[in-house]
């Protein structure tokens, strides 16, 4: 599967203060990233973006506040810079959005668009393209 979803991608980054956009699959391997992210630095974070997630997902225990048997889900992860934020967010199975934004982004906000990135992403992915169907007269 090598559809463009970069268009998807920046559409995200319509919110002010939102900055770069990438897709990640879950063994790290970029699936896509918005135009002005370019392909050596999209694989870098990448790569690190799904080592940050395993990172995560391997905490959960520790905000379980001791209750034996249930599994505490990941949702997501924020890592907060002196120039911005990072948000990583699951986008279904064996994929990551990961979005960059300043300092003054409007959390509530981005992480709103992400779920709703997510959910159209989600379409995209799963749906094959269409092909054409030849008529003859």
């Amino acid at each position: 599967m090598n559809y463009d979803l970069s268009w998807m991608l920046d559409s995200a980054l319509e919110l002010p203060e939102a900055q770069h956009a990438i897709l990640v699959s879950g063994d790290g391997l970029l699936m896509s990233r918005s135009k002005d992210v370019g392909p050596d630095h999209a694989d870098t974070v990448a790569a690190a973006m799904s080592g940050m997630q395993s990172l995560s997902r391997t905490l959960a225990d520790f905000c379980n506040s001791g209750a034996r048997g249930n599994r505490t889900q990941w949702r997501q992860t924020l890592v907060e810079f002196d120039h911005g934020w990072v948000f990583l967010i699951s986008a279904g199975e064996g994929a990551y959005l990961a979005v960059s934004a300043s300092p003054d982004v409007d959390m509530a906000e981005i992480t709103f668009r992400m779920q709703q990135l997510v959910g159209q992403l989600g379409k995209a992915l799963t749906s094959p393209p269409r092909e054409r169907a030849d008529i003859q007269l």
